[in-house]
């Protein structure tokens, strides 16, 4: 084993928690995306809970490391993370998606603190993730940015000019990651546009690029190992995962998109995800 069992133990545990967040956050808001918040939980626990430098006492903190939720119907993941790092108190999960709450449908920078970018429009946030990472360069500055988008939101061509730029400028302190669940809005995605040969096309694109499973906590951690070491040219991890892991009654479902589970189905979610089987 690369990780240690206790330090990926810990981690795991806070994405069960996380999870457990995300369908408490949605159920009481009765709106959200629940399935692709749910798929991503080791990819967020990973960043913000071993691998980014972050300060929450100090949200704008000039080194800190960057993350854009590309995907930002996914929100309620990030601000379950955002909530335990520190940024702000738990009964602020209470407001999902209410009037005036910092916690938006979609992530509002100039609300939530802790936010880099405001995110919704899917296929920006590679592009001012370049932005970022170049402004680094620029200020001499050794933070690292991170871009988490959806399978999905391949299907964009702001996504493709984004990749060609950042391996043409050898961009190595921009790592994005693709959420692969298979699911996007109404259907699959291979049915809907196909991406396939995914890695086949980031390699064609200039980009290193690894594979894994995307809800193994520890495939996820070597893989930040590995793409950390790599100079010249930007990485991607392309992640396979499941939509809504962990809720059985969930998982690769499409209707869980942007379903919210009611009051009985919020209660065995986080039966199933607390405990580790199927309520």
């Amino acid at each position: 084993m690369s990780q240690s069992v206790e330090k990926v133990e810990e981690l795991q545990q806070i994405a069960k928690e996380l999870r457990r967040d995300v369908i408490y956050m949605v159920s009481r808001a009765k709106s959200g995306h629940v399935g692709g918040s749910l798929s991503a939980a080791e990819i967020v626990t990973a960043l913000y809970f071993s691998e980014m430098k972050l300060d929450p006492a100090q949200p704008k903190w000039p080194d800190r490391d960057r993350f854009i939720l590309s995907k930002g119907h996914c929100c309620p993941i990030l601000y379950a993370a955002l909530c335990r790092k520190g940024y702000f108190s738990r009964e602020v999960l209470d407001t999902l998606r209410k009037v005036h709450s910092p916690l938006q449908g979609h992530p509002d920078m100039r609300k939530t603190p802790g936010l880099d970018m405001s995110s919704g429009s899917l296929g920006n946030g590679l592009s001012i993730g370049l932005g970022m990472a170049l402004a680094a360069r620029a200020n001499e500055k050794n933070y690292r940015v991170y871009v988490l988008m959806g399978d999905g939101e391949q299907e964009e061509g702001a996504v493709w000019e984004a990749a060609m730029a950042a391996s043409h400028m050898k961009v190595d302190n921009l790592v994005g990651f693709v959420d692969c669940n298979k699911l996007q809005l109404i259907g699959r995605v291979a049915e809907i546009i196909d991406i396939a040969p995914l890695a086949d096309k980031w390699r064609a694109f200039g980009w290193n690029v690894v594979q894994i499973d995307g809800n193994d906590m520890e495939a996820v951690l070597d893989a930040l190992d590995k793409v950390r070491k790599v100079k010249g040219k930007p990485s991607v991890i392309l992640a396979d995962t499941v939509k809504g892991k962990g809720v059985s009654f969930m998982e690769d479902q499409v209707q869980w998109h942007s379903k919210a589970p009611n009051e009985e189905e919020a209660a065995r979610a986080i039966k199933e995800i607390m405990e580790g089987e199927k309520a």
